[in-house]
């Protein structure tokens, strides 16, 4: 072949490609929603609203309750801005507590409170809070925002699976009721909205404690379920082993940062949540390190929780935590989806607690290790280093260095991690209707 002609088809084969390139890239430009795999989000611990309804069998603990007792009519529980009125603290803590059943082995609502979570498979009451102080009280909104300009339409292919945070999940042979119709509803509106999306399977993006529901209900799934549902799983600052924090709660109280709220005063109501119990530091990741330590020469490691939990006060949440939440702890088996952790790290995160001679009721001095503010490293990397090396099962951490636990939603580098990662998925799919279309 002469120089001549090798030239000219040169540049045919050159114009072919790039015309082929464009043609590809304009139909992708006018087919970019039909070419997104839909997203499911679904929130942590906190990270949704509730709403209370209060009936004749409420009790008011105080005057003050009494006054604002709105008998018959729903209204705001979660968040709720009262709990910065000291008189109402107590207010908040009764409606929020959940009462263990012994002779039903399973959780309920305090007498005559009735919760319900708004707006389940739509953002509502994702974005926000409280919505007319959302400057105060954002959540997903930074995120759902994201992936609006990526192409993504709410009701369409954006969807959320709050859920009432209080409630948990528990080992074989143990009901869970409010906890196991979560993982039903959320599995029923995978299948929707990846029926009303051309049967493409999902992508879950979780926060924190949802990435353990999610985790489970892919781990009870059958495998066939999995492969036609689920694309990818995305899990941002999920605490797979639990938190020391956690440890402070159950111990002294935890206001979340709220300024004026005495720790005190929500104690007891923390320590009710069955959520709360499986986020304790797992024996099986945290094993015999010292975690807690006492004036009087105490030391408690995950594997003494049980002891922790006497301790402290809380006799009664030590069957629950063996018998329900144990076996949650030990973890699970691979999943055979691709997982991938995004996590903050380099943010002072509580390692160890220092109880002084004021023993429970005081605050501790607290030791830092490395982790999201919020969950330790250790916990955060548990998933990874258990299932490496593992055949058929992908786990790929993503570490975002200075963001917090919360912040990781919304932080700038975070979110264009995020992108990054949703594109890559998404491009997947690009690529094999291309493949397919040119055979």
């Amino acid at each position: 072949m002469n120089k001549a002609v090798h030239g000219i088809l040169c540049v045919i084969l050159y114009m072919a490609v790039l015309t082929l390139q464009n043609t590809c890239c304009y139909a992708a430009r006018q087919d970019d929603h039909h070419q997104l795999h839909p997203i499911i989000l679904v929130p942590g611990n906190g990270g949704n609203q509730l709403e209370a309804r209060l009936t004749d069998a409420y009790k008011p603990s105080s005057l003050f309750c009494r006054l604002c007792h709105r008998n018959g009519r729903w209204f705001r529980l979660w968040f709720d801005p009262t709990v910065f009125v000291p008189q109402l603290t107590s207010c908040f803590a009764d409606r929020m507590t959940l009462v263990y059943d012994a002779a039903v082995d399973d959780y309920r609502n305090w007498p005559g409170v009735e919760i319900r979570v708004p707006h389940f498979g739509s953002l509502q009451s994702l974005l926000y809070l409280v919505p007319h102080l959302k400057h105060m009280s954002s959540y997903m909104a930074s995120l759902a925002d994201t992936l609006k300009k990526m192409g993504y339409t709410e009701a369409q292919n954006l969807y959320g699976a709050p859920y009432d945070f209080r409630y948990g999940l528990a080992g074989p042979g143990h009901p869970s009721k409010v906890g196991s119709q979560y993982l039903q509803d959320l599995k029923n509106l995978i299948e929707r909205a990846s029926l009303s999306n051309g049967g493409k399977p999902v992508i879950l993006m979780a926060h924190s404690l949802g990435g353990l529901y999610v985790l489970h209900l892919l781990n009870r799934s059958p495998p066939s379920w999995r492969w036609a549902y689920i694309k990818h799983f995305v899990a941002l600052s999920s605490p797979w082993a639990g938190t020391v924090q956690m440890m402070l709660t159950f111990g002294s109280g935890y206001t979340l940062g709220l300024p004026i709220v005495d720790p005190l005063a929500i104690r007891a109501e923390q320590r009710s949540s069955e959520s709360n119990l499986w986020l304790l530091p797992s024996p099986r990741v945290f094993g015999n390190r010292t975690l807690v330590t006492t004036a009087g020469g105490g030391a408690y490691a995950a594997v003494d929780m049980a002891r922790f939990l006497e301790d402290i006060g809380f006799g009664e949440g030590v069957g629950p935590y063996e018998e329900r939440i144990g076996p949650l702890l030990e973890g699970v088996g691979p999943v055979g989806v691709p997982i991938t952790c995004v996590v903050g790290a380099g943010v002072e995160t509580p390692e160890r607690l220092e109880y002084g001679p004021g023993g429970f009721d005081e605050q501790p001095e607290i030791v830092h290790g490395d982790g999201d503010g919020t969950v330790n490293m250790l916990s955060l990397l548990a998933l990874e280093r258990e299932w490496a090396g593992v055949k058929g099962q992908s786990v790929r951490v993503i570490k975002v260095n200075g963001v917090s636990h919360t912040s990781i939603l919304s932080d700038e580098v975070a979110l264009k991690e995020i992108v990054s990662l949703v594109s890559g998925i998404n491009s997947i799919r690009v690529v094999e209707n291309l493949k397919s279309k040119m055979k």
